[in-house]
């Protein structure tokens, strides 16, 4: 590679990293760069300051820089387009002169039971507690002092978006999770806007203080000397790069997965893990469904569940520690991977062990406050393959509840499920337990370890299409036709011995929920 002009960038703000990823002028990876961080529990509320925000920005982007010059030789000036992504929905209101009016409310909070309660009344559409709109609402309830001077609400990814074009704007599938939205009219559902202002009267007006919603394809405006300062600064890069609009991480893993059509789907899973059906019918309401949309609007229906990968990595923690105790230090990559094969050789119903992976609250199965638990009969077989292979089907149990919902209640009908994110790294194992979760084939690209970051990329890479080259074809078929034309994937199909053993497992989470809530009331 000898120029950059043409490749395109995508950062994203997961849960426990800032990852960024380059790709070159036929979207394949080219470089990368990351920051590990973690939320923080203050106050009752989990949160990020938005001091580490920009560190951990400028950490990450700077080891970016660091990979393409140590690649190519070259010194990251100009790309042909930027895009920026982060978790969705929380809450970040921001007066006129730009001051943070309250501690930022990540999606991993479960404080709005009352507000989300009232809103999905109000509307006929369920709202979640992670919902901005959600976290708004509360706050009025709440009677918190701030709200009157709210002039801008946003999302992580939107305030980022902000910092660095000046832009009160957002893709449509991370708008999707402030506020429900009109696929027809590709915007906020007006009726709902109204409706809001009518029961509760504020000195703005919703849509005023919500940001501006763009589609994929759409310019959402350009760096900025000052955003290109605080990006890099080291002073190398240039301002004037175009900006997609900014998407959640939702949306970039429908397009990391070439999941945007009907009857396409994918499951996303790391810190939290989540499914995504493009759905063909409306559907009725679900306290355990959201409906949001892809990044061109289409509506699809998400099964979000905030506890995934978290009570993993606690326990890879702990084996790390002792392998470092008795003098056989393992590279934590190695140890997973180990580990998660080792899961593979456990008993399809994990022999009697049981685990509930709830650092935080599960609307899904309605609690405010999660205990990580794990459990056993006494004539368990207590083996590290069962052990393992537990917190792995644990990590799906929350999100089959929730699918069960969409395949067998409302008719959805999903022709290919793609996985991603980090609990599919370990070739063959998180694939082969999602296949028995769901009891469908599932296919992994070979891309899928990149997740968000290059979801974000590619809808960069699609806004230069759309915008520099007059391209009138839509995302779903850029897609097939471009990004993912000679992709390489692998499909598996569980065994009916997992899926019947993945059944039974369920069944026992079923009915050792009561112990969970107890664990919540007096632990």
């Amino acid at each position: 590679m000898t120029d950059l002009s043409s490749c395109v960038v995508g950062i994203e703000l997961g849960s426990t990293r800032i990852k960024a990823v380059l790709l070159d002028d036929t979207l394949i990876p080219a470089a990368s760069g990351s920051f590990e961080w973690e939320n923080r529990l203050e106050n009752g509320i989990w949160t990020y300051p938005m001091e580490e925000v920009i560190t951990g920005l400028q950490a990450c982007f700077a080891s970016l820089k660091a990979d393409v010059k140590e690649k190519y030789g070259l010194t990251l000036t100009k790309v042909g387009a930027i895009g920026i992504s982060g978790m969705m929905h929380g809450y970040l209101p921001f007066d006129a002169d730009g001051k943070q009016l309250a501690a930022f409310r990540t999606w991993r909070n479960t404080v709005t039971g009352e507000a989300a309660e009232k809103l999905t009344a109000l509307f006929g559409f369920n709202i979640p507690q992670r919902w901005s709109i959600a976290h708004l609402c509360q706050a009025i309830l709440n009677g918190e002092q701030h709200v009157g001077r709210i002039a801008r609400l946003t999302t992580l990814a939107g305030h980022v978006h902000y910092l660095l074009t000046g832009e009160h704007v957002m893709g449509i599938g991370e708008a999707s999770g402030m506020f429900p939205i009109d696929s027809e009219a590709r915007d906020y559902d007006q009726a709902m806007l109204d409706a809001f202002d009518r029961i509760h009267g504020q000195p703005w007006r919703i849509r005023d203080i919500l940001p501006k919603v763009l589609p994929a394809g759409v310019c959402g405006g350009s760096l900025t000397e000052s955003g290109a300062r605080l990006l890099d600064p080291d002073g190398d890069l240039l301002p004037g790069i175009p900006l997609a609009p900014c998407e959640g991480d939702a949306g970039t893993g429908m397009t990391a997965t070439n999941s945007v059509r009907p009857r396409t789907g994918n499951v996303s899973a790391g810190t939290s893990d989540f499914a995504m059906l493009v759905t063909e019918h409306p559907l009725g309401v679900h306290r355990e469904i959201d409906m949001v949309t892809t990044p061109d609007g289409a509506p699809v229906a998400m099964v979000h569940c905030n506890n995934c990968t978290s009570d993993i990595n606690a326990w890879v923690g702990l084996f790390s520690e002792f392998a470092s105790l008795i003098g056989a230090d393992v590279d934590r990559g190695t140890l997973f991977t180990l580990l998660f094969n080792k899961a593979l050789e456990g008993d399809a119903d994990c022999g009697g062990l049981l685990s509930f992976n709830y650092l935080s609250g599960e609307g899904v199965t309605d609690l405010d406050a999660g205990r990580p638990l794990f459990l056993r009969t006494p004539d368990a077989r207590m083996t590290l393959a069962n052990f393992m292979r537990t917190h792995l089907l644990s990590a799906l149990a929350t999100l089959k509840l929730g699918l069960d919902i969409l395949t067998k209640e409302e008719d959805v009908q999903v022709d290919r499920l793609y996985g991603h994110g980090g609990f599919f790294k370990t070739p063959g194992v998180g694939q082969r337990l999602l296949s028995a979760a769901v009891g469908a084939p599932v296919s992994v690209m070979e891309t899928a370890g990149e997740g968000g970051p290059y979801g974000m990329a590619l809808l960069a890479a699609y806004m230069l299409a759309c915008v520099s080259d007059g391209e009138g074809r839509s995302l779903a078929d850029w897609l097939d036709g471009t990004a993912f034309k000679e992709a390489a994937s692998t499909t598996l199909t569980a065994s009916a011995e997992d899926a019947a053993g993945f059944a039974r497992f369920l069944d026992a989470y079923r009915r050792a929920l009561p112990v969970e809530r107890t664990a919540v009331q007096v632990f």
